[in-house]
């Protein structure tokens, strides 16, 4: 399929890096606003359509586009996104704007490969949902979860910036919607420590009585590893524990809860080790767009 990036900050330049080694998705261009941005010089470099026209380039050129991989902010995504589905365009949404079904490559996958715009929620979102939706699958009732994700604050460019309002309301919303929480919060915190930290989540999920203690701690070691699959940096900082309580959440007391303490390293294509939370991102956008890309060959292979 041919690809467009939207966005030539450090998600659109890492997510270029990893796509020119696809075996299935083209990367025809890195789209704009700055033509003297690094991600734009580098484009060029590669030989690649590097314009700085931002979204109406992409509309003027849909006829040669089948996907984009929007890395702006969840403002620009919501001017623009149906324009994109009018043009015939699928759009993956790197940004939290919430349009279109949310996706966590190892939770749902599958579930929206024919949507026309799919959300990739956010980087919390992506490190934290699939842990939520290990301890529901096991349990009753997954009554409130919480998660907390600290990141440098080197790697928190100007548009996740923007962005922290929209990240928190759909990293919560995830939480409930794919996680399978019945309450939730979500935090971001910028850490500025030197040398930066990698990416960390904490996880908080209230544990009914009666429920399966050991099931629950295998089905988040399982499901780190379906997560490692595709994000090869996530793992587990420390095992699982489940505490006793009681605790007051909002959700109602709970006798007992379940920490899951997460830390996602990057991969290093372009963005340092310590920017995880980027990586994620973009590594999940390559999960579902490749799964797309591979769905609609076999379809024309079957038609």
């Amino acid at each position: 399929m041919r690809c467009a990036i939207i966005g030539s900050g450090n998600i659109g330049t890492d997510l270029m890096v990893k796509m020119l080694r696809s075996d299935v998705l083209d990367l025809v261009a890195l789209v704009g606003i700055d033509p003297e941005s690094e991600g734009l010089v580098r484009a060029r470099g590669l030989g690649l359509e590097a314009p700085h026209t931002g979204p109406e380039w992409i509309l003027e050129n849909a006829s040669n586009i089948d996907m984009i991989f929007d890395a702006t902010s969840a403002y620009v995504h919501v001017r623009h996104y149906q324009e994109y589905a009018e043009a015939g365009i699928t759009a993956i949404d790197l940004t939290p704007a919430a349009r279109g079904p949310k996706v966590i490559p190892s939770v749902n996958l599958y579930d929206h490969l024919d949507a026309p715009n799919i959300n990739m929620v956010t980087c919390g979102g992506q490190a934290t949902t699939p842990m939520v939706f290990a301890i529901r699958r096991v349990i009753d009732e997954l009554p409130y979860a919480e998660m907390v994700s600290t990141v440098a604050s080197k790697s928190a460019g100007p548009g996740t910036r923007q962005n922290i309002d929209e990240f928190t309301k759909t990293t919560s919303t995830a939480l409930r919607e794919i996680g399978g929480a019945l309450l939730s919060k979500a935090i971001m915190v910028l850490n500025p420590a030197e040398p930066p930290i990698m990416m960390r989540n904490t996880v908080f999920a209230g544990i009914p009585e009666g429920a399966d203690h050991g099931a629950v701690i295998d089905s988040v070691h399982e499901m780190v590893a379906e997560v490692t699959k595709y994000v090869p940096g996530y793992r587990l900082k420390n095992p699982p524990v489940i505490e006793e309580g009681p605790f007051h959440t909002p959700g109602g007391i709970v006798p007992h809860r379940a920490v899951v303490l997460l830390e996602v390293e990057g991969s290093g294509d372009y963005l340092p080790a310590y920017a995880g939370n980027l990586d994620i991102m973009t590594a999940a956008a390559m999960r579902v767009g490749e799964a797309i890309a591979r769905s609609r060959k076999e379809k024309d292979a079957n038609a």
